[in-house]
């Protein structure tokens, strides 16, 4: 049997864990550890668990369970009455085509999506992985300890989502004329309207000799945390972890709940510091610390030196100093999947491919496109709240609810579609504390803690901009996100003017300490052509190839 369990709900009750403590676990604090693929011999106690979850983010078996996650605010609206479809969409909605590039949790979501808002057509899923899509989470936590196998983080649906299949087979371009999408084997699919979700792909080393020893890996699909566990398995003399994001630290995290010695290099002032701040990323070194690790930051990784055999024995340090190492994991954040699409006469940069609020994908001349729709982490979307800048967010409750508001807008007319609105949340389990963010930290320019204590690393900041809330991160205080994010829903004053449980005797706003921000040389500019205004056109020059 499959489950799924949507941690952007989880409060840490831990009911499940009593109720079934072989499949959910409760570490220290309120951080949750599942097995999604358990024996179908414990379905009786999955179903209890499921049943006294208090915020019911406990999904088991088929595809109407993942219907079932994140009902987003969009979905609870009052209805307005049953909307017209012109015969045209009618005729769609009978016996069109639907194309879906990336057939991970956002292509997947979609395509249910798709059916259950009553899509009879032909659908296609189109995904570079011969494997059935599976859960990327667990990859960097359970998997890695040993406890969960890579093969049994698959995500639930059935065989009713009748859909056309195309594993392991990369999609190499669009013909957005021909309205085709043409795939590595040399064949062409066909569609009326297209889904890209191709979500994006760990970050090599940038030295490809390097990058080939053995023991240098990285963590992203199935077969890379599969393999990494074997390496950790074999108990090497010391891990090194290149990067001190939340991938790397919660790959740390796992090397010292199994003992193993690890080193982590941060080219900033703490781990998470891009993430969340100097402020609260100095509690997550002072935690790394605590627990063994040897932290090393404002150090970069400069060179990675095998033996004559091929194997990795040694890194090299800006300080000038080396460390003798096993297995280096390369975490050094994500690459979007854009190439099947960027010379498709759409908006794509290295950050994603630009959509408006719909899903609607841009074109290269910043005009809406009517049957391309963008969903997941390669999608860039401008968000209200946030001053309606892009946003490119590797989330999974991100991918999940844009998903199916794509596929909601590619049903229906155009006075029902849906604004991807969601305030993005996500979580991380490291060193057995539980972290949750609601909202855009980097959009602040003031953080004041407003429960708890960083001394006790159990507290919620909450971050400002301009006078208003925008973002709150928890440090096993899973129970209060909701509250902060209706905080930022209603624009509410910073800094937030109300009394809580386990609030600071005085709370004073200080800077959040994001590093500035690198302005990268390698994009591709535009240039325009043409005089009169019915004339004007864009095209791409790439400054580096």
């Amino acid at each position: 049997m499959r489950v799924v369990v949507d941690l952007t709900r989880c409060q840490g009750y831990a009911q499940c864990a009593f109720l079934a403590p072989s499949v959910f676990r409760m570490q220290s604090g309120d951080a949750l550890l599942y097995d999604s693929n358990p024996d179908d011999a414990l379905r009786e106690q999955i179903k209890r668990a499921a049943a006294a979850c208090p915020v019911q983010a406990i999904h088991i078996g088929g595809m109407g369970t993942l219907a079932a996650m994140r009902k987003e605010p969009a979905q609870r609206r009052k209805p307005r009455g049953p909307v017209r479809l012109t015969d045209a969409e009618a005729a769609f909605k009978r016996g069109g085509r639907i194309v879906i590039v990336g057939a991970s949790l956002a292509g997947l979501t979609a395509a249910l999506m798709f059916r259950t808002q009553g899509f009879a057509g032909s659908l296609t899923l189109i995904g570079d992985e011969a494997c059935d899509p599976y859960d990327r989470p667990p990859l960097s936590k359970q998997v890695l300890t040993g406890w969960v196998k890579a093969d049994h983080t698959l995500l639930p649906y059935s065989d009713e989502l009748d859909a056309d299949w195309h594993l392991g087979v990369r999609a190499m371009g669009l013909d957005l004329a021909g309205k085709q999408v043409l795939l590595a084997d040399g064949n062409r699919v066909q569609f009326d309207r297209l889904l890209i979700a191709t979500g994006a792909r760990a970050r090599p080393w940038p030295n490809d000799a390097e990058a080939s020893l053995e023991g240098v890996e990285v963590v992203r699909t199935r077969d890379d945390a599969a393999q990494l566990q074997r390496r950790l398995a074999a108990r090497p003399g010391r891990v090194l972890v290149i990067g001190g994001g939340f991938t790397g630290s919660e790959v740390a995290s796992a090397c010292r709940e199994l003992g193993l010695p690890v080193t982590v290099t941060e080219r900033g002032a703490t781990p998470l510091v891009g993430a969340l701040g100097g402020v609260v990323g100095a509690v997550a070194a002072a935690l790394q610390r605590d627990h063994g690790v040897d932290l090393r930051c404002g150090v970069t990784v400069t060179r990675l030196e095998g033996d004559a055999n091929g194997r990795l024995r040694r890194a090299h340090f800006s300080d000038g100093s080396t460390l003798n190492v096993d297995v280096a994991v390369v975490a050094l954040g994500a690459i979007r999947n854009v190439e099947c699409v960027r010379d498709s006469g759409l908006a794509v940069t290295r950050w994603g491919v630009a959509c408006d609020a719909a899903c609607h994908a841009f074109d290269i001349n910043g005009l809406v496109t009517r049957n391309i729709f963008v969903a997941g982490d390669v999608a860039r979307v401008p968000h209200p709240i946030y001053d309606y800048q892009f946003l490119s967010l590797e989330h999974w409750g991100n991918a999940v609810t844009q998903a199916k508001i794509a596929a909601h807008n590619m049903l229906s007319p155009e006075a029902d579609r849906w604004p991807h609105l969601t305030i993005p949340t996500f979580w991380s389990t490291q060193f057995g504390v539980n972290i949750k963010s609601v909202g855009v930290p980097t959009f602040s320019d003031a953080l004041v803690i407003t429960q708890g204590s960083l001394a006790e690393r159990r507290f919620v900041a909450v971050y400002g901009y301009k006078g208003r809330v925008t973002a709150a991160v928890a440090f096993d205080q899973p129970k209060w996100l909701e509250f902060y994010q209706g905080l930022i829903d209603a624009a509410a004053p910073f800094p937030p003017a109300f009394r809580t449980v386990h609030q600071p005797a005085e709370m004073r706003p200080v800077p959040p300490e994001f590093p500035k921000r690198a302005v990268s040389e390698h994009e591709a500019t535009v240039m325009v052509t043409g005089r009169e205004p019915y004339e004007r056109r864009v095209r791409w020059v790439y400054r580096h190839l």
